[in-house]
This record gives structure tokens, C-alpha cells and sequence, in this order.
């Protein structure tokens, strides 16, 4: 059974809020996929995660890299699991395969706010679940930009 966690992107873009999950991510040990749902953006968050935090650090890599089975995050538009990872973050229009809930133990959905085409999938990936086991969780971001839990 996994756990899937809905992000609704409101109030930041991406390329501020996916650093900062993906260092809680990090934090626990378990190893991480980041599908992106456009096979040019995968070396754009690449470079964002080299370069978010002057202070940060978030060992990570990307076909581009190779060493995927060495790598705690690994970047990629593709289904596959190369570092043997527990947690995947759905990004930038990823889809939700149906072996993923077998395969991750968490599920990081974030989604844009203002995309209408991007609400509409995060809908119907959130009835589909719904129908499952699984356990969904929906998150908001408030008037201050903080994650807020929404029943």
C-alpha cells in the first residue's frame, strides 16, 4: 500500500517547492525518483537542484550523469527505477503508472494550480486512487505559502 500526497501548487512555482520536499525526502534515507513529464525539463530542474540553496546540497543526477543505481535522487522522464528507490515525486504532468503503487511506499503528486490541463489530471489520478487502498492525502498552500492539510 502507498501513501500519495497531492500538491497543489498555488503559491510558488516548482522550482521552488520541489528543493525543499525533496530535502525532507532525502532526510530519511530513502532512495528517490523525480519523473517529469517533459523530457526537456528534466535538465532544467537538474540545474535547479545544483543551484537552489547556496547553503544546500541534494546529491542527485539525471541520465546525463549515469550512475543511476548509485544516485539517492534520480531525475527522469522515464517509468523505471534504476536506484531501487521507495519515494517518486510526479512532476510536470507525469503519469501515475499502475505498478507505481505497488512499487513506491510514497507518492508525491505536484501539480500546477494554473493549468487547468494539470488540475484535470491531478483529478483523475485522485478518483482513480480513491477507488484503491491506498491512502491519499491533499495538500494546500495558504495566503503565507505554507502547506496546509485539506479532509
Amino acid at each position: 500500500m502507498s501513501k500519495i500526497n497531492f500538491y497543489h501548487l498555488q503559491k510558488q512555482p516548482l522550482e521552488n517547492v520541489l528543493p525543499k520536499l525533496l530535502e525532507k525526502a532525502y532526510a530519511t534515507g530513502a532512495n528517490t525518483i523525480v519523473r517529469i513529464g517533459n523530457p526537456e525539463r528534466v535538465e532544467f530542474i537538474n540545474s535547479i537542484l545544483w543551484s537552489f540553496e547556496e547553503q544546500s546540497f541534494l546529491p542527485h543526477g539525471s541520465k546525463k550523469d549515469g550512475n543511476a543505481q548509485i544516485q539517492p535522487i534520480w531525475l527522469t522522464s522515464e517509468t523505471d527505477n534504476p536506484n531501487k528507490a521507495e519515494m517518486l515525486f510526479l512532476v510536470d504532468g507525469a503519469n501515475l503508472e499502475d505498478a507505481d503503487v505497488e512499487t513506491f511506499s510514497r507518492i508525491f503528486v505536484i501539480f500546477d494550480g494554473a493549468s487547468e490541463e494539470a488540475l484535470a489530471q491531478a483529478r483523475n489520478m485522485w478518483k482513480k486512487i480513491k477507488t484503491t487502498n491506498n491512502e491519499c492525502t491533499y495538500w494546500q498552500q495558504d495566503a503565507q505559502g505554507k502547506w496546509q492539510k485539506s479532509a
